[in-house]
């Protein structure tokens, strides 16, 4: 599969970087609208991202109006076009009611905190058909295909412009057992060798760093190209809550930045990660 196409994301993306222009010039939508000949409610669906296929010339009377010149213009009119069409993970959204697939492939980075599992997207596929078992969320029938698709989903990681993932993992989610001794010891080698790989940076936060600033659980940050704000993604026990919110992105910045200041170096990191999967498979021999 490739991970070019997410016109889902791309529309949400282009909505919340007109509206991003326009606050940033001081300007309210009735200004908008009064200037451009159009009703209020017309910019306000724009920004809220309440459009199937933008519109090019919608888009251009906006890009005039705010004044956006250069790489920043071409951008967006990029973004427009590549909104119209048709997401690939679109076989797949009966499995992902929100938008995380698409958000993974449009992200230049991905900054993500986990305190009881692997990050999905370095996940093997016996550690995810555990989790999707475990979670007795997953119908039966569809643990297969819910594992072929977080398998497709770390491709975005070889993509030329794909993002760069930090994953912050508490020690605890190495030691938990899911699914197996083996099935751990198997996602432990795995995950350090995804640690050699040029986009991926793995710290583990150790038991002994105590209490700190994530400890309310995991989120990933996501980062766009300007002027598109980033995204927070939280868990929940059925799908994902996003958050397009400034301030909040901001304030899991700093959690984030707080948590891996606490984090062991990526050589140590990855020495105790090693050790922890030597003690897996030691209780996995019979």
């Amino acid at each position: 599969m490739t991970t070019g196409q997410a016109p889902g994301v791309r529309r949400r993306r282009l909505s919340a970087a007109l509206r991003r222009l326009r606050l940033d010039l001081k300007l309210s939508s009735p200004d908008v609208a009064d200037q451009l000949g159009w009703s209020t409610g017309k910019v306000t669906r724009i920004e809220r991202n309440e459009w199937k296929r933008p519109g090019a010339k919608d888009v251009t009377a906006l890009l005039d109006l705010y004044g956006v010149l250069g790489e920043e213009r071409a951008h967006l009119l990029s973004l427009t076009e590549e909104a119209r069409g048709r997401s690939d993970w679109h076989q797949y959204q009966d499995l992902f009611p929100g938008s995380l697939p698409e958000l993974e492939a449009e992200a230049v980075r991905i900054r993500t905190y986990e305190s009881v599992l692997v990050p999905g997207l370095l996940q093997t596929p016996g550690y995810a058909c555990a989790v999707s078992k475990a979670s007795q969320i997953v119908p039966a029938d569809k643990i297969a295909r819910k594992v072929e698709s977080r398998m497709l989903r770390r491709s975005v990681l070889d993509a030329p412009s794909g993002p760069h993932l930090t994953a912050v993992i508490d020690e605890a989610a190495l030691r938990k057992v899911v699914g197996s001794h083996a099935v751990m010891a198997e996602q432990l080698r795995f995950l350090t060798g995804m640690a050699a790989h040029y986009k991926v940076t793995v710290l583990v936060v150790p038991d002994e760093a105590g209490a700190h600033t994530a400890m309310d659980g995991a989120f990933t940050l996501f980062d766009f190209p300007r002027p598109e704000p980033g995204i927070v993604s939280i868990p929940t026990g059925l799908e994902a809550l996003y958050v397009e919110d400034s301030v909040y992105f901001d304030r899991h910045t700093l959690i984030f930045d707080g948590v891996q200041n606490l984090a062991l170096e990526p050589e140590r990191s990855l020495a105790l990660i090693d050790s922890i999967a030597a003690e897996h498979e030691r209780r996995a021999r019979p």
